[in-house]
C-alpha cells in the first residue's frame, strides 16, 4: 500500500469517525448540543483537522442526512422486500418509514428539518437521497392509479407519512393510533 492510499485510507476513517460522533452526540443531546469544538473534544482532534474534513456544522449535518438517506433506503427495500402483494408492500413501506423516523429522530431531522446544504428534487440532489425516493416510488409507482404520475403520487404519500412521522414525535398525535393511521392512508390514498 502506496503512502498516499494509507492516507486516504486515514482521512475516510476520521472523516466516518466524526459523523458517527456528530450523529451520537445529536441523538443523544439534541443538535444543538453538536458543535465543532465539543466534536473534536470527542474526537481528540483539534478543531482544524475537523475542518479540514467539513467547513463547519452544516456540512456535518449534510454527511449525517446521506448516511441516514442510504439507512432509510435499504429498510424500505428490506420492509417491501419481505411482503407479498401491493397492499402489504405499501403497509410495510410506511411502517419501515415511521419506524425509521422513531428510532432516528436526530438523522430524520438532518435529512428532512435541518439545513444540511444538500439540494432535494433537482439535477443536483445527491444519489443517496434519490436513491431513497427510488425506494418509496418502487412500491408506491405501482398503487398510483390510473392518470395519476407515479411519482407525484410518491411525493404526495411521503408527505403524509411525514407529516404522521413529525406529528407523532411532536406529541400532536396519539401514538397508539399509529396502525389505525396507516391503514387509513394505505386505503384510501393508496386505494389497495
Amino acid at each position: 500500500m502506496s503512502v498516499q492510499e494509507r492516507k486516504e485510507r486515514e482521512r475516510a476513517g476520521r472523516e466516518r469517525l466524526i459523523v458517527a460522533t456528530a450523529r451520537e452526540l445529536a441523538e443523544q443531546q439534541g443538535w444543538d448540543a453538536v458543535t465543532t469544538r465539543r466534536l473534536a473534544e470527542r474526537i481528540e482532534y483539534s478543531q482544524p483537522v475537523l475542518y479540514s474534513h467539513f467547513r463547519g456544522k452544516r456540512e456535518i449535518i449534510g454527511a449525517v442526512a446521506l448516511e441516514g438517506a442510504a439507512e432509510m433506503a435499504a429498510a424500505l427495500r428490506a420492509a417491501t422486500s419481505a411482503t407479498d402483494g401491493p397492499r402489504f408492500r405499501v403497509t410495510a413501506l410506511a411502517h419501515a418509514y415511521l419506524d425509521f423516523a422513531e428510532r432516528n429522530p436526530a438523522v430524520y431531522d438532518a435529512m428532512f428539518q435541518l439545513d444540511g446544504g444538500l439540494a432535494f428534487a433537482n439535477e443536483d440532489t445527491p444519489e443517496p437521497l434519490k436513491d431513497a425516493f427510488a425506494a418509496l416510488l418502487e412500491s408506491l409507482g405501482e398503487v398510483a392509479g390510473d392518470g395519476v404520475h407515479p411519482a407525484l403520487f410518491t411525493e404526495v404519500f411521503w408527505a403524509a407519512l411525514h407529516g404522521l412521522a413529525t406529528l407523532t414525535r411532536a406529541g400532536r398525535l396519539p401514538p397508539e393510533d399509529t396502525e389505525r393511521r396507516v391503514e387509513l392512508l394505505v386505503d384510501r390514498l393508496a386505494m389497495v
